[in-house]
């Protein structure tokens, strides 16, 4: 009976000590907080780790590696699915902003915010500097293997950007801001593939030979500010 006693115990050990390891590789999801909040950096991971960054209390700094870039098909023919992104995983409704400080000098480098479910469904918006006298302001979204791209010009001398990606259901709406305060609509957008946890976050890549280093600051993550649509009766 002791040794019976004994087996027992054991296997209710080892079946606690395998299930608390499956727990800790569980992916992490964050429910809504009632008002915005600085995000943990804890609760996210890499997507494509660069060599180079940096991560404080409320800051992380990325360093571009060279020839890092997201695209899929669409003109161009390419699949680049390499650019360094750290994002969390979030259910459900929300708004997640961002400041992003950046000191781009070659065409197409970039950094912002994003979405990404898998290599060939994501979106992502930001500044691609392009020459000395502008860069571009825009976003791609990719569903099903294929990206779209919409920009604006905007002075190259914009060094300072804040985005704010709200979701609801399937749909996105991204917002770009000057100062954190006052923002103005970039897109509405809509991801084919069915989402139930997205995985949102940053971004910085270089997709030419070239590097530097981007800044991210000022996150926050809250119940969605985007109204939902009613119909006129």
């Amino acid at each position: 009976m002791k040794n019976i006693a004994l087996i027992t115990i054991l296997f209710v050990v080892l079946s606690c000590s395998k299930q608390t390891d499956t727990t800790l590789i569980s992916p992490v999801t964050t429910p809504i907080p009632s008002d915005n909040f600085a995000l943990d950096f804890n609760a996210f991971k890499w997507v494509h780790q660069p060599k180079l960054f940096n991560i404080q209390k409320d800051t992380i700094t990325i360093t571009t590696d060279p020839n890092t870039d997201y695209w899929q098909r669409t003109y161009y023919g390419f699949q680049n699915d390499n650019a360094p992104t750290f994002v969390k995983n979030i259910i459900g409704d929300f708004t997640f902003s961002v400041r992003t400080d950046f000191d781009s000098k070659k065409q197409f480098d970039q950094c912002g915010i994003i979405v990404y479910q898998d290599s060939e469904n994501w979106m992502k918006s930001s500044i691609e500097y392009e020459n000395e006298t502008y860069s571009r302001l825009g976003s791609v979204a990719t569903n099903l293997g294929y990206s779209d791209w919409a920009t604006t010009d905007i002075p190259a001398d914009t060094k300072t950007m804040w985005y704010r990606l709200s979701r609801r259901g399937q749909d996105f709406f991204i917002e770009t801001s000057k100062d954190g305060e006052h923002y103005i609509q970039l897109r509405v957008v809509h991801m084919h593939k069915p989402i139930d946890v997205a995985h949102v976050g940053i971004y910085a890549c270089s997709p030419k030979s070239s590097s530097f280093q981007a800044v991210f600051s000022d996150f926050k993550l809250g119940n969605c500010l985007w109204k939902e649509h009613k119909s006129e009766e």
